[in-house]
């Protein structure tokens, strides 16, 4: 799920310099996550009637008292694909995890247009010129504030504002019940001549998750939850007197509750739509209290074409093939200024002691320095994306019953395991996408490339949590049969005592970097499903949160730099030799003291343009007037990495401006650079680094 990276990475870069402080205090856990590893078996319903009544069903098994807790404020847009094939390309795409399968991002090009979004208005550029030929206001300047990115094909460009974003807490009262976030909205926009908006879809009380595009066929993500009246909180009210009142709303809500719903605007008409009950599916166990929809589109068509279909599940991670869409959520994950249900016999924390929000998420264990927002993940991360944020992981209990049935007994903590749930859809072809299968792993994944689809297996990268204080935190990777998610193999007990900064699977081959305070890369041999393992193992000091195929068995590390202890010391760039699995070494690493770049948790943010061996980066120093300017430093990788230079946006002049300052994207065009920002674009020469020109945007 993408929302607002930018507040969340700015915190994190303060956050840095002190990444052994431990975490804020973890949450108390919402849900007891479902272990789907044998639950396989699909099931759709036969109508609305029986839709409803299962729908109850599960959600009364599964219903918990509410409390309120404050939103997480971090979650990563994780995306990336390799260039290194880039052969004759004389232009630079969007960095995405699988190649052929588009993402949506702040700027997309075809070498001869350039199309961006930024402060709630589109615009189209002229790449020879570098003019803008067409400007589009798609939000009013009050709203402009609302996080956006783009997926493009041809002539019609995609504009997905994300939620819009999470509304302050001073906005509104805990006793008025939950806080509302802005739903979606997905504009449609023809390029052909001074853009225009043909359509629009906005999907009610729903959170966007994220899209994927193949061809011209776009597949949107979204999550909904019954709306369903919170109890009134009774302060007399026993834990065993509130759970029955929500239980209450649950067996009475209607089916309305539940139907996901959206409205399409075309020439000014309104279209109301829901999902058919026939097209909602679950799996064998589910929880009841949250849909997954995936609606269709075709750029070159209209919305509401294409029947949208749900799943009675969750959903935080997307991940997509050109074949395949998976959907993963970890229920330990969930957070925000909402009323959250907490394990059936915890008595409620008072809001007033509730957890101050954390803009990182908390490590497994007191001593493991906490890591920058990855979720795709702000969040449900704050995805501050935001999509790679990475989510807070709130502690996970149950509470056994009391033994002398008192209720004011403190009653027994019983730590729960973490479990990954995902779902896989077939989006062959152009129509209606397949539901295939449900599944789940053991532990939490990091982001989207956890994943990994090859062969006809699902590979995914976990971290367990600790259950208890003697035991440590280990990862592992799984294997998943692609077509059921039943289990194939696995490899686990690596990185004890840490967790996955980042993880990359290429082919038959997997990547893995643990960190507490050496950063183990791990090489993984994948190539029997039935017996991964561990070929290789490197130890050096800081970690790599992203890591990116450079070609001729290398690989690009892009992390921090850390003492023995675990304290990080600035942005490193690490160029690694994997060509021997059994052998991983370091060719160079370049370090940028007191730094941190935006593509550690947004990997859209990286740029690896192999034809001339650049690698750029967003770069923000600790300490910086926030309001100095903003820089992107600019590598140059061949044997070695060096500094070939840094690329800079001016100051944007009244310091109270709601603008960010801050470098966003790079993209390359014939032998230009150009750098994004909310102030405005810089065109710049590719060899020299010279200013070209200046396009000022506010």
């Amino acid at each position: 799920m993408t929302t607002s990276i930018r507040v969340a990475g700015a915190i994190a870069i303060a956050l840095l310099a002190t990444a052994c402080t431990p975490g804020a205090a973890p949450s108390p856990d919402p849900v007891t996550p479902i272990n789907l590893t044998s639950n396989i078996k699909l099931v759709a319903f036969d109508d609305c009637d029986s839709m409803l009544e299962g729908l109850r069903a599960a959600a009364v098994k599964h219903a918990q008292s509410f409390q309120v807790m404050p939103m997480a404020m971090a979650e990563a847009a994780d995306t990336a694909r390799s260039t290194a094939g880039a052969g004759a390309q004389t232009h630079s795409t969007t960095n995405v995890h699988e190649a052929g399968v588009d993402e949506p991002d702040l700027v997309k090009t075809d070498g001869e247009r350039v199309v961006t979004v930024n402060r709630g208005v589109l615009r189209v550029m002229d790449a020879a010129s570098g003019k803008v030929t067409g400007t589009l206001r798609l939000v009013t300047e009050e709203q402009s504030w609302a996080e956006a990115n783009l997926l493009v094909a041809g002539d019609r460009a995609l504009v997905l504002f994300n939620n819009g974003g999470y509304l302050p807490a001073a906005t509104a009262r805990v006793a008025d019940g939950p806080m509302m976030l802005a739903s979606p909205r997905y504009v449609m926009v023809d390029l052909a001549g001074p853009p225009k908006v043909l359509a629009s879809m906005s999907p009610a009380n729903a959170i966007h998750v994220d899209a994927r595009m193949v061809g011209t066929t776009v597949r949107i993500v979204v999550r909904s939850e019954p709306q369903v009246p919170v109890p009134e909180y009774d302060g007399d009210m026993t834990q065993k007197e509130m759970l029955e009142a929500v239980k209450e709303t649950y067996r009475k809500a209607p089916l309305d509750a539940w139907l996901p719903k959206y409205e399409i605007e075309s020439n000014g008409q309104a279209t109301q739509g829901a999902v058919k009950c026939e097209n909602v599916s679950h799996p064998a166990d589910f929880t009841g209290r949250s849909l997954v929809t995936v609606h269709t589109l075709d750029l070159n068509g209209s919305f509401g074409t294409t029947e949208p279909i749900s799943v009675a599940a969750d959903g935080d991670t997307v991940y997509g093939t050109q074949d395949s869409l998976y959907v993963t959520s970890n229920p330990l994950w969930w957070g925000g200024f909402f009323p959250m249900p907490l394990a059936e016999e915890v008595d409620p924390m008072p809001v007033a002691e509730a957890a101050p929000a954390s803009p990182v998420a908390p490590s497994p264990d007191p001593d493991m320095p906490t890591q920058i927002p990855d979720p795709g993940k702000v969040a449900p991360e704050a995805q501050p994306t935001p999509s790679g944020a990475e989510k807070v992981t709130p502690t996970a209990e149950v509470v056994s019953p009391s033994p002398s049935g008192n209720e004011d007994t403190v009653p027994e903590v019983v730590p729960v395991s973490e479990r990954t749930e995902v779902h896989r859809f077939d989006v062959t072809g152009t129509g209606v996408p397949r539901y295939v299968a449900s599944g789940s792993v053991p532990g939490r994944l990091l982001n989207q490339y956890s994943m990994s689809e090859y062969d006809g297996h699902l590979r995914i990268a976990t971290t367990t949590t600790p259950r208890a204080q003697e035991e440590k935190s280990e990862s592992g990777v799984y294997v998943l049969k692609a077509d059921t998610l039943a289990a194939t193999g696995q490899v686990t007990g690596l990185g004890k005592g840490e967790r996955i900064y980042s993880v990359r699977f290429i082919g038959p081959v997997g990547y893995m970097v643990t960190f507490r305070q050496v950063d183990p890369l791990y090489t993984l041999d994948l190539r029997d499903p039935q017996v991964p393992k561990v070929t290789g193992e490197l130890k050096i000091t800081g970690f790599s949160a992203y890591l990116h195929p450079a070609g001729d068995g290398r690989l690009i590390g892009v992390g921090q730099e850390a003492d023995t202890k675990g304290r990080t010391k600035g942005t490193q760039v690490s160029l690694f030799d994997v060509r021997d699995p059994g052998a991983p070494a370091v060719l160079s690493r370049y370090h940028q003291e007191d730094s941190a770049t935006q593509a550690e948790w947004d990997p859209h943010a990286f740029l690896y343009w192999p034809q001339d061996g650049l690698a750029l980066i967003p770069l923000a120093t600790w300490g910086a007037d926030y309001y100095d300017g903003s820089q992107a430093l600019v590598l140059k990788v061949g044997e070695t990495i060096e500094k070939a230079g840094v690329i800079t946006h001016p100051k944007p002049g009244v310091p109270n401006l709601p603008l960010d300052p801050s470098i966003r994207r790079s993209v390359i065009i014939g032998d230009t650079v150009w750098t994004f920002s909310d102030l405005g674009v810089k065109i710049s020469d590719k060899a020299t680094l010279a200013d070209r020109a200046w396009v000022k945007f506010f």
